[in-house]
């Protein structure tokens, strides 16, 4: 699917925690896109005569059957310090999307487990809001966050288990059970169809590391590391 540029406009922004928001987007145009695809944000005009302006990366955490694009971003460096200080309900950006191919490449639908750290858990949530997400057979979600006041997922989670009751979600909070136990998730699925990870870079690199080591096909680790 070609990218294409939208002219979109904040309908609502969440703040549900401090540094951490959720944006929601509409636009004139249907937004096109797959679950597990992401976007590039633009905060400075786009003249279609000139280049692209500076813009970041970030996961669609919508499924494509909903009519508006939701994200969820931590402020951490200069271009999303802009966002929280700029950004306000009402103001116009441009979008450019869809971008990845995570739940496109071809994978295994039978157990399959899913392991998001903090925010890294809204590309999986496009797909667990879709109903393409009642084709997956046993499917268990780990999610690691540093503490309850970080898991605001409970309605997608919900919605998740509607459309496939099979779903397990599990989890970790940081300041009570620890970080992200990789090594007990595996025990508990060395038979895993795939294994899909999303979350901070090292965690990503460390996970898909220990897994392959233990003899896991390359292949069956997708990973969500376009940072």
């Amino acid at each position: 699917m070609l990218a294409k540029k939208y002219k979109a406009e904040i309908m609502s922004i969440q703040n549900p925690t401090s540094g951490v928001y959720t944006l929601e987007f509409s636009s004139p145009k249907k937004f096109k896109f797959a679950p597990g695809e992401f976007l590039h944000l633009a905060l400075d005009e786009y003249d279609p005569s000139s280049a692209w302006p500076e813009s970041r990366c970030f996961s669609i955490q919508t499924s494509p059957q909903e009519e508006n694009i939701k994200i969820t971003y931590s402020v951490k460096g200069a271009f999303t310090k802009r966002m929280e200080n700029e950004l306000v309900t009402g103001r116009e950006v441009w979008l450019k999307l869809p971008f990845g191919d995570l739940f496109t490449q071809e994978h295994d639908k039978n157990n399959t487990v899913f392991i998001a750290g903090g925010t890294g858990i809204t590309p999986f949530l496009s797909l667990f809001t879709d109903n393409s997400f009642a084709e997956y057979s046993n499917p268990n979600l780990y999610l690691g966050v540093r503490n309850k006041d970080l898991h605001f997922y409970h309605n997608e989670l919900k919605k998740a288990k509607l459309i496939n009751q099979d779903i397990q979600a599990t989890v970790f909070y940081q300041d009570t059970d620890g970080v992200i136990d990789i090594e007990k998730i595996y025990s508990m699925h060395p038979d895993a169809g795939a294994f899909f990870i999303s979350g901070p870079p090292a965690m990503i690199k460390g996970f898909k590391q220990y897994l392959t080591g233990k003899g896991v096909e390359e292949d069956k680790v997708k990973t969500d590391d376009w940072e």
